[in-house]
This record gives C-alpha cells, sequence and structure tokens, in this order.
C-alpha cells in the first residue's frame, strides 16, 4: 500500500467524518420523522463508504469497529431502534474513535496500542448492547460488503411488490479476475439452486480504451432468480469467496417498498436515467420498462399529430398510471438521480490541491506584484508612451492574477463555527445548561491561514461565553429570562477586515470584579481611572480570572492572554462590549489575509509608509481653516466632527525639510467604527503591497504590523492602523477634554 493512496484514504475519511459529525448533531434537532430517517440514512452511508474504503486498503481495525457501528444505524433504519440523547452522544464518540484509527493507519502503526484498544473494545461493548441477537440475525450471518433488506415474506399488503422472484444486484470488484475468480462461474452456480430467469448486464464502469486494463473485472449484473423455498443464506452461499470484493444487494420475493428503496440508494452507478434505475433495483421489469416507454410514444405522436395538448409526462408518472410501479418507488429513484448529479456538479467544481503549493503559488504571485511594480517604475523614467501602456495592461493582469491567487485560500468560516456546535452540547449535558448555538454569517470567506490560526482561540471564548456567560436555568429563571441561554457566532466583512463576534445572553462581566482582581495581581494602582474598554481589557491578563470556581472547562486564568496574543500576532483586534446581567459580546476584528494587500501609500520625511487602502476614508489638505487657534491641538473639526490626529513624522522621528511649497496632508482613516488622522508630506497612491513579516527584534515594535518592498528596492513600513487608532483617538480625547476645561 503506497503511502499516497493512504493520505488519499486519511483525506476522504476526514472529509466522510466531518459530515458524520454534523449529521449526529443536527439529530438534536429535528423532530419531524422523515428528516431523522434521511439524516439516519446518510449517516449509514458515510460509515459504510468509510468502511468499504478501509477494507479495499485491508485496514482491519477500522473494517471491524465501523461494521458494529453500521450494525447499530441499521437497526434504527428498520425501526428497531429510536434514537436517543445516549446513543447520538455514543456515535460521536464513535466517530472521534474512528478518527484516532484513522490516524493510527496513517502512522504506519502495525496494530493498536494498549490505550486505543481498550477504547475500541469499550465502545464496542457499548455499541453491541444496542444489538439483540435473533435467530433471523443468526441465520442471515456476517453481513460485511453485503447489502440486504429484511422482508416480510409472508405478508402481502398494499405496501408490498407483487414480485415473485429473487433479485441479485451483482457489482464485482476490480480485482475479481485477478483474483482468479470467473464471474460467469458464479453465475452459472446459480442455475444449481434455481432458474435464472433473465440477467441484465451493467457495463458503465468501463473505462476508454486507453484506459482499460486487461486483468481489471468492470462488470456487473442485475440477475433475476427463481427459487421457491430458498432462503438468502443459501445465495449468499454462491458468493462466499468473493464477497469481501463485491457489492451484493439481495431482494427476496414480496419484499416491501423500503426494501426496493433501499436498494435503490445502495446503487453504485454514477450516470442512470429513471428507468435504468427501476430496473436495476428490480421494481420495473425490461418488458414492462418498454411497454411504458412504447406508451410514451404514443403520447408523442399524439401531441405531435395536434390530437392533444398535454405535455407527455415523465416515465416514471407513466409507470405508476400504468400500475407496474408504486410511486414511492419513483420518488426514491428521482432522488437517487438527482444525488448523481450534484455529485457530479460538485466533482467538477472542486479539486483538491495541497496547501504547501497553494503557498508557493501565492508567493510567486507576491514576487510577481514587486517586479511589476519595478517594471512600472522604469517605464515612468523612460516616459515612452508605448512602454507605459504595456506596463498599464501587465499590472491590471497582475493584479487579476493576484486577486485569483488569494481567492483559491479563501474558504468559508462555516466549517470551522460548526465545530463548536458539539462542544456546546457536551457542556450542556455535563453542566445541566440549556444553551442553544446561533450562527450567522458562515458563507462568509476568510483566508485558509487565518482559519486553521484562529480555530483555538475561537474555541476558548465559546468555553467562556458557555462556562461562565450563560447562567444555569434556575438562575436565569430567577432573572426573569428564558431558561435556554443562546451564545450567537456572527462573522462579517467591515472596512476590509472581517469581523467575527461572539455574544451570549448571560450574567455580563462584572467591572466590580474585575477591578479587585486586577488590584490584588498589581495590575493597576489604587484610583487609578480606567475606561470601559480598558476595565474589560484586563482579563486578558496572564493568570486573570474572576470565576469563583474553577470547572474542567475553564476559571484557572489560561488562556485568555493566549487568545489575546495569537489574535494579535494575526494582525488582529480584540473588543469586548458587556453590561452586568444581559450579556457579553467579544469582536475580532482580523485582515482578509496575510499575504497581498491594496495599500495607499505615502511619505513622511525621506520614507514612505503604507496604510491598507480599505481602512482609508479619506484624504484631505490640512490647511488654515482646519487648524484650531490653539496650535498645540491635535484634533480638527472636520464637517461638525471631532477628528484626532498626529503627526507621523512625531511618531517615527522623520526628519521633515520645510519650504514654501510644503503642505500637510491628513490620511483619514476608519476602525471599528472610529476615525483618525494621520498627518504625513505627501500622498504617493495605490500601491500593491505584498506583506513581509517583521523579524524576531522587531515583533514587539508598535504601530507596525510589517513590511514591504516598493518598485525601487526600497523597504517602507506598513502602518498597524488598529493600534494607531485606539492610540491617537484615545489621546486625542484626552487633549479635546483637557483644552474645553481651559477654555
Amino acid at each position: 500500500m503506497s503511502e499516497d493512496s493512504l493520505q488519499i484514504f486519511a483525506e476522504e475519511a476526514e472529509d466522510l467524518l466531518g459530515v458524520a459529525e454534523q449529521a449526529l448533531l443536527n439529530l438534536d434537532n429535528l423532530d419531524n420523522e422523515a428528516e431523522t430517517l434521511d439524516g439516519i440514512n446518510d449517516l449509514f452511508r458515510t460509515f459504510h463508504t468509510i468502511k468499504g474504503a478501509a477494507g479495499l486498503f485491508g485496514l482491519n481495525s477500522i473494517v471491524e469497529f465501523t461494521h458494529v457501528v453500521e450494525s447499530v444505524l441499521g437497526k434504527v433504519r428498520e425501526a428497531t431502534l429510536s434514537v436517543d440523547e445516549d446513543m447520538v452522544s455514543l456515535f460521536l464518540l464513535s466517530r472521534d474513535h474512528l478518527n484516532l484509527l484513522v490516524e493510527n493507519a496513517l502512522g504506519g502503526a502495525d496494530g493498536l496500542s494498549d490505550e486505543l484498544k481498550q477504547v475500541d473494545e469499550e465502545l464496542i461493548a457499548k455499541l453491541s448492547s444496542y444489538l439483540e441477537t435473533s435467530p433471523a440475525d443468526e441465520e442471515t450471518g456476517d453481513e460485511h460488503q453485503v447489502t440486504a433488506a429484511t422482508p416480510e415474506e409472508d405478508e402481502e399488503d398494499e405496501e408490498g411488490v407483487a414480485n415473485e422472484n429473487w433479485h441479485i444486484s451483482l457489482r464485482f470488484g476490480p480485482n475479481a479476475l485477478r483474483n482468479g475468480m470467473d464471474p460467469a462461474s458464479f453465475i452459472g452456480y446459480l442455475s444449481n439452486i434455481g432458474e435464472v430467469k433473465n440477467i441484465t448486464l451493467i457495463d458503465s464502469a468501463i473505462p476508454e480504451w486507453n484506459e482499460f486494463e486487461p486483468e481489471n473485472c468492470y462488470l456487473g449484473f442485475e440477475i433475476v432468480l427463481v427459487a421457491p423455498g430458498t432462503n438468502k443464506e443459501t445465495i449468499l452461499e454462491v458468493f462466499e469467496f468473493v464477497q469481501d470484493d463485491c457489492k451484493i444487494s439481495i431482494l427476496p420475493p414480496h419484499s416491501h417498498i423500503d426494501a426496493y428503496i433501499k436498494m435503490i440508494e445502495d446503487l453504485p452507478e454514477e450516470d442512470m436515467r429513471i428507468g435504468d434505475i427501476l430496473v436495476a433495483c428490480g421494481a420495473l421489469t425490461l418488458n414492462e420498462k418498454d411497454d411504458v416507454l412504447n406508451y410514451q410514444d404514443h403520447l408523442t405522436d399524439k401531441v405531435t399529430a395536434g390530437a392533444t395538448d398535454k405535455k407527455v409526462p415523465p416515465l416514471g408518472i407513466v409507470a405508476v398510471e400504468q400500475h407496474v410501479v408504486q410511486q414511492e418507488v419513483v420518488d426514491a429513484a428521482l432522488k437517487k438521480q438527482d444525488e448523481i448529479k450534484q455529485q457530479r456538479i460538485n466533482t467538477q467544481q472542486t479539486i483538491r490541491v495541497n496547501a504547501l503549493k497553494l503557498e508557493s503559488l501565492v508567493n510567486l504571485v507576491g514576487e510577481l506584484v514587486i517586479s511589476s511594480a519595478n517594471a512600472e517604475l522604469n517605464a515612468r523614467r523612460l516616459a515612452d508612451a508605448n512602454l507605459n501602456e504595456a506596463t498599464e495592461n501587465l499590472l491590471r493582469l497582475v493584479e487579476e492574477v493576484r486577486d485569483t491567487a488569494l481567492g483559491l485560500r479563501m474558504v468559508q468560516i462555516g466549517e470551522t463555527f460548526n465545530r463548536y456546535k458539539r462542544v456546546v452540547r457536551e457542556v450542556c449535558r455535563d453542566t445541566g445548561k440549556d444553551i442553544e448555538l446561533v450562527i450567522n454569517g458562515a458563507d462568509t470567506e476568510l483566508d485558509k491561514t487565518l482559519i486553521e490560526k484562529i480555530g483555538d482561540p475561537l474555541m476558548h471564548l465559546v468555553r467562556n461565553a458557555i462556562d461562565h456567560g450563560i447562567e444555569s436555568p434556575e438562575q436565569r429563571m430567577e432573572a426573569g429570562k428564558p431558561a435556554r441561554g443562546t451564545v450567537n457566532l456572527d462573522a462579517f466583512h467591515d472596512s476590509g477586515s472581517i469581523v467575527i463576534q461572539i455574544k451570549d445572553d448571560g450574567g455580563g462581566l462584572s467591572k466590580e470584579k474585575i477591578l479587585k482582581k486586577a488590584l490584588e495581581k498589581g495590575l493597576i494602582q489604587e484610583n487609578q481611572q480606567l475606561n470601559d474598554q480598558e476595565i474589560y481589557r484586563l482579563i486578558f491578563g496572564a493568570g486573570f480570572s474572576t470565576a469563583d470556581k474553577v470547572s474542567n472547562l475553564s476559571g484557572r486564568g489560561v488562556g485568555m492572554d493566549v487568545v489575546r496574543r495569537n489574535i494579535e500576532s494575526l494582525r488582529g483586534h480584540v473588543e469586548i462590549e458587556s453590561e452586568e446581567g444581559k450579556g457579553t459580546s467579544i469582536s475580532i476584528r482580523l485582515p482578509l489575509t496575510l499575504a497581498i494587500i491594496d495599500g495607499f501609500q505615502v511619505r513622511v520625511g525621506e520614507a514612505q509608509y503604507i496604510v491598507p487602502l480599505d481602512m482609508v476614508d479619506e484624504c484631505i489638505e490640512l490647511n488654515e481653516s482646519l487648524r484650531s487657534n490653539d496650535e498645540q491641538a491635535n484634533y480638527i473639526n472636520l464637517r461638525g466632527e471631532i477628528l484626532p490626529f498626529v503627526h507621523l513624522s512625531d511618531l517615527f522621528g522623520a526628519n521633515v525639510q520645510m519650504d514654501e511649497k510644503h503642505r500637510d496632508n491628513i490620511v483619514v482613516v476608519q476602525f471599528a467604527g472610529k476615525k483618525a488622522g494621520f498627518v504625513v508630506d505627501e500622498l504617493l497612491g495605490e500601491h500593491q503591497t505584498v506583506i513581509k513579516p517583521l523579524g524576531q527584534v522587531f515583533q514587539n515594535l508598535k504601530g507596525i504590523s510589517g513590511a514591504t518592498i516598493l518598485g525601487s528596492g526600497e523597504v517602507a513600513m506598513i502602518i498597524d492602523i488598529p493600534e494607531m487608532v485606539s492610540r491617537v483617538v484615545n489621546t486625542g480625547q484626552k487633549n479635546f477634554v483637557s483644552s474645553q476645561i481651559i477654555h
């Protein structure tokens, strides 16, 4: 078994286990019986697919464990068992265990470790407790790789199908011929136990001639067998030697509609017409199909001749009207057809790409952006009209390539959000709380690198919200709130950033408790004046916690400082709003990407700086009409709005040469609803900015978030807007209040 093949299996299993987890979590919220059954069917197919794939690679531990899970799900499908909260929890644990088994196989381990084996045995024992052994089950025997309906052979009511024959759906595996198995011999052996009335060859798996492997078997068969008094076990024995490498479905005589529907769901073909599906599952014979098609042709002739203006109905409707097949079976066939179409569409629209290759592509595009800026600079210096025109076209194409490359790394944040459904569910079970998780903006896209790094900080904030934020049902009722608490996870775009909010309607933060704890830890001084934001930000201090008791989830003061550091390392910003008794809202603002941005280039002294363009509101000249009477004031009246500003030359110690033509310009930026101005010497215009991280020496540098290389080869610093806006606004407000008091 090659490592590449095993890696592909691991990736597919990871995707399938993710689907299984969401399907399990959704079962808690499904009140409709039909929706619940659909969810169980999806789960069954998911685990069955994992089992089949694991069997191909000889991963017996995964096959054996998944088979037990599949058996329990099978009983749920047959309505022998009903789904309850404990069963869903057991399936979730089984899903986690399967994930560990896949990782174990990917690591190349020969067997299971003692710890993994113990968990395996415990879970199998719990799952087996749902399985009641009956004589019918024993007669059936091992159904590995066999999907067969359980008929009620003695009953024949309106829900049954008047089929007097056995129907065998047989798909040989690709290695059947290579292993010395002759498909014809098995079909011939069926003649010993009954009469083979009809055989339909299924050859849709045969590839193009240049991809054809002579030793591979591509054949499948739909077989009608007349064998009165025969049981399923006898027929299964015919295929005993190929059961592990084949897919076999057996439909006994007088099977119920549910059995046909199940066989339709399990059909492996990727592209079949509705009539072919009905024939393949045995619900319609070839003669009946021909009769229905002939009747359709008759109706078509009438429409063509003008004898009727009615549309020719589809084959399924005609078959139902002719009473040769039930409506439920046709509906199942239509659903199967839609699923096949959707799978084909999804397959055409998506392709797996190694993350390292994407990273390499983005890096190359970044170098292309820098080189194109250099070309533009030289074209302007040469002042050649044709060269300038060609360069402009090049820059436009480079910008499109940049946007496309970055778009490849953008993924929806909904998958990350969905992980927390399980966290909320498990906390509710452990603490007795009743909490609903509401997700909004799941389709909001963010750079994959950011999503990977923001997952753990978000998990910690969600745990805090459900553990510390939401009160117990009794406490909520006493406070006049609904017994069920709510945690909202929202995501949306704002001013070139993505905002992720975690809101709860719990008890809120107590400023008194926070200040008291901060004093004890020496984080603030007695009588120190702090605004609300400064007080709330104290909770991000190392080891800081106001929890009255420590729980398994939180309360030790470990994590919030790590959350803040991780978010700030991504050039992000955290804001907290809270009202005691009503709830807390934590907003995380992150850049859309860490690679390439549109910037606005400015000059201060002899140095050049980049301001993220999405945060630039406007640019104005700082003329006399805007200046305050107080020359020391660092705020202006901008159309009736107080705008604090700062001279970047003062902040960065730039040496500005004053002359008669010199004029100051203000770049007005906006972040998180706050505005501030940066006074610069010259506005240089837009600039495609490839973000280069600062080295370890500068990692604690305030006001600068990164660097970029200009077309001239010079290095320009990227201004950290969140940090600078916060500093300018706070300083400006204090100075404005002071000046008002003086005047």
